[in-house]
This record gives structure tokens, sequence and C-alpha cells, in this order.
């Protein structure tokens, strides 16, 4: 007998509890009810919930027709049963709490599953630019917006020499390619490059559940052979450690140091030329964007790019008049068992110091703070941050799953930006050092260019202390 919409959320603890069970949001519960229906992909997880049969869950419209009812085995893309793949399903994400997500596979096949983070990006644009940050090393990512490949890839938009995040999720087939730039189709571009992707999952759902319970491990797993052994594909999802402790920044940094000269692009110019003394700066490479560079260089700076290993000795005999600590992946606190003495090195020598996103809480861990994971990661554009010194609000772009306490920062550090998401620290600076830091990307340009005044504050700040010496 089919049992009231009303009565199986009030089984479930009300409508917030059911959004969360089901990875809706309460509009859809809202729809539910108006529609006295609930969608059957829902029905095998309220089952396991509140011990109704499939057939209580039917709405009362349809209790007596001829279809049968869906059985307990019975899946469709983007549902999280295991069971009797989906037609036209050629790849699988299998998340660590057991959710399998069905899909149509893109790029490139896997020998053995994609292990990493889940994520989710909600920039509408510049997703090559995302899957070649190397702060998305160690994450498969989602793309909240749906239309993925329409501009297809070219070599100038790579933000490194290669694809660092392990695997992507979309809802839509990847588009063709129709820009006028585009040189590859985006599938191409990740065969060639060997990551893989998974379309035709219900990327809202996704993102609502990693919203809700934090990021957890995956497994994107698209075979060539089509064959699919869930239990080992569970074990191996469930097994891969997180990125807490993880130190990635010796796997996306530079072999040997190098010049940087290439500055931003400008319509119709092409590359913005500076004009007057350049400065002398030092770029730790710990998973560097190549536009970060590039400001620095519009900003007035000779670049040399050092690994993320070098000693503070190596950096200062380079003679620097500024150093400038770059993004990257993994845990902070496992990088700096040896980014720590390098930063505090260059601090004690008088340098001029400037970080972004992993050298922000970076230089929050050599002043004596401490980080801590997010529970869900900010990533993305749109991401409103305050200026406490100025009183501005800039539109940012984020990429990380870390940050720093702000209430374990020393008594001659104060913070200077803060989230008006979630309220998390997005910037610092020292009292007692020439230094400062923020946690989002100022030269990702989603404002579009709210936040370059950083560049240049860090030059003014280069210019100022050499002044005094």
């Amino acid at each position: 007998m089919p049992m009231s919409i009303d009565t199986i959320i009030a089984r479930l603890g009300g409508p917030d509890a059911t959004a969360r069970l089901t990875g809706v949001g309460t509009e859809a519960i809202r729809k539910w009810r108006q529609a006295q229906a609930i969608p059957s992909r829902h029905w095998p997880v309220i089952a396991q919930a509140t011990g109704l049969s499939l057939a209580e869950l039917q709405p009362a419209h349809a209790a007596n027709t001829a279809s049968p009812a869906p059985t307990q085995g019975s899946s469709t893309t983007g549902s999280s049963m295991p069971h009797a793949r989906p037609d036209g399903a050629t790849a699988a994400l299998v998340l660590a709490d057991g959710t399998v997500l069905w899909g149509k596979g893109f790029g490139a096949f896997t020998k053995q599953p994609a292990l990493a983070e889940i994520c989710f990006s909600t920039g509408m644009t510049g997703y090559q630019e995302t899957l070649t940050d190397p702060s998305f090393a160690g994450q498969i990512i989602t793309f909240t917006f749906p239309h993925i490949g329409n501009v297809g890839t070219n070599d100038a938009d790579n933000e490194a020499t290669k694809v660092c995040a392990h695997g992507l999720v979309v809802k839509e087939d990847v588009t063709e390619q129709a820009n006028w730039r585009a040189t590859d189709s985006l599938q191409n571009w990740l065969k060639e490059r060997n990551v893989p992707g998974i379309a035709g999952v219900d990327t809202r759902s996704l993102t609502l559940k990693i919203r809700d319970k934090g990021a957890q491990t995956a497994a994107l797993y698209y075979p060539e052979d089509g064959r699919f052994d869930f239990p080992s594909i569970l074990a191996a999802a469930q097994a891969w450690p997180g990125l807490e402790g993880m130190d990635l920044a010796k796997e996306v940094t530079c072999a040997a140091p190098y010049t940087w000269s290439d500055s931003v692009w400008e319509w119709p110019n092409g590359t913005r030329t500076v004009e007057g003394k350049r400065r002398k700066v030092v770029a730790v490479d710990y998973g560097a964007k190549r536009n970060i560079l590039r400001c620095l260089v519009a900003a007035g700076c000779d670049v040399t790019v050092v690994p993320a290993t070098t000693t503070a000795q190596e950096i200062l005999d380079l003679k620097p008049e500024g150093v400038f600590l770059s993004n990257g992946p993994g845990d902070p606190a496992a990088t700096a068992t040896y980014a720590v003495p390098a930063i505090k090195g260059v601090l004690d020598a008088g340098i001029p110091l400037f970080g972004i996103c992993l050298g922000h809480q970076l230089l929050a861990q050599a002043l004596g703070g401490t980080t801590y994971k997010l529970t869900r990661g900010h990533r993305g554009a749109n991401q409103p941050v305050k200026n406490l010194l100025t009183g501005r609000v800039e539109i940012t772009s984020q990429n990380h799953g870390f940050a720093v306490d702000a209430d374990s920062l020393p008594s001659d550090a104060h913070v200077t930006h803060v989230s008006l998401f979630d309220g998390s620290n997005e910037g610092l600076a020292s009292d007692r050092y020439t230094a400062f830091s923020v946690q989002y990307h100022p030269e990702a340009s989603p404002g579009p260019s709210d936040s370059f005044y950083l560049f240049e504050q860090f030059v003014a700040l280069i210019d100022a202390h050499a002044s005094k010496n």
C-alpha cells in the first residue's frame, strides 16, 4: 500500500534530513510533496533508511498500473546503486562510502581506477586552466557548470606543463569545440594526456553530497574492456589515504631553477610591456600557475623560479629583492617540514615576501600559526572576500582544501582578508617582517582584476625596502 509523501519525509526526520540523505536540495523535497511522488532513483536509499518496501514508496496513482516496480538492483546513470549497469554506461565513479555513479567515459581509458579526493569547482569558464592547475593534484574535479568542452583547448591556456587533476566529472556529454582559439578538442586533449572523464552524472546531487558530507575519496574507472569489479574498486577507494598528511608539492614542482619573462596577455597587442626598473624576485615553486608568474612580470619583476625544496641559503645566494611563495597542492603541514625552515631564513634576512594559496598557508606556519582541513574546500570563481584594511569586497577565484587558523596566528601578525562565505581566513600580514599573503588567486581575474593590486603592493614593498637600504 503506497504511503503518503509527508509520512515518508517525517520518518526520515523532516525535509532537511531527507535532502541530506538523498543528496538533493530542500526545493526538490518541496516538489516531491507537490507532485506526491518521489523519483524512483531515491527509493533504494529511502527504503534502507526507513524499512519501507518499494511498493510503499510508489506514488498512489501508480500503485495499480501494469508497470512493474523497480527492483533493488535497478540503476540509472547517476544513481547510487551499483547493480544492473544502465544502457550506454561505460564508466563509473565509486565513492568511498559505497555510492556508485554511472556515466559515459571520455578522455583516456583507465587500466586501474583513478584514485583521488572528489571535489567540485563552480567556475563557468576556464576548465583547461583548472585541469592544469597544479593545486588540483590528488583530486578528481566535478564541474558544476554543465557545458564543458565548447571552447576546446589550446597551448596558451595551460597553467602548467601537464594535467594535474586525476580526472573530471561532468553532467552533459563533452561538446565539440566552437572557439576561434581552439587547436584541439577536450576529448583528444585528455586522451593524449592519459586523463579520464565521466559524463552523464547528476553533478548537482554529487555537489550537494560533497557540500553536506564533506570531500571523500573517489575512484573513477573507465575500462576499455567494459568490465567492473566493484568490490575491488570500492576497496581501492577506501584504502586511499586522503590528502591530510600528504606532501604533493614535490610531485608538481620544477626540476631545476629557470627564468620567466612572459607578461600577461592583453587584447589586441598581446603581451603587456613593463617600463622602468625591474625588481629581482625569486619564486618558490610549490606548484606555481603560469599566470601568477605573468602577473609578477607585469607588475615589474624579473622572475627566477626555483624548486620547492630550495633552501634559504640557496635562495639568498640568488640575491633576490623579493621572494614569492607560490600556490600548490596537498597538506601544508606536510610541505612545511622543508618549506618553513627556508621561509624563516628568508624572513630573518629581511627580504620582502609575498605568498598565495599554499604559499599563504606556509607563511602562516613559518610565523607560528597552524592550518586545518576544510570540510569541503573552496574551489571555483565568484567567491567573495572582504579586505579588512579597505572594507572592499573582492570577487575571487579559489582552489584550496586547507585553511589558516586565524586564532593560531601570533600577536605580531594580523588578518587582512576573510571569506564572506564561511568567515575563514583569506589573508594575513606580519608586523614583524615585511611579509604578507592571501589564500585566494589574484591572478585568475574573476573580478576581472579586483585583486591585481596585490602584485603591485608586493613591488611597492620591495621599492620601500630598497630605499631604506
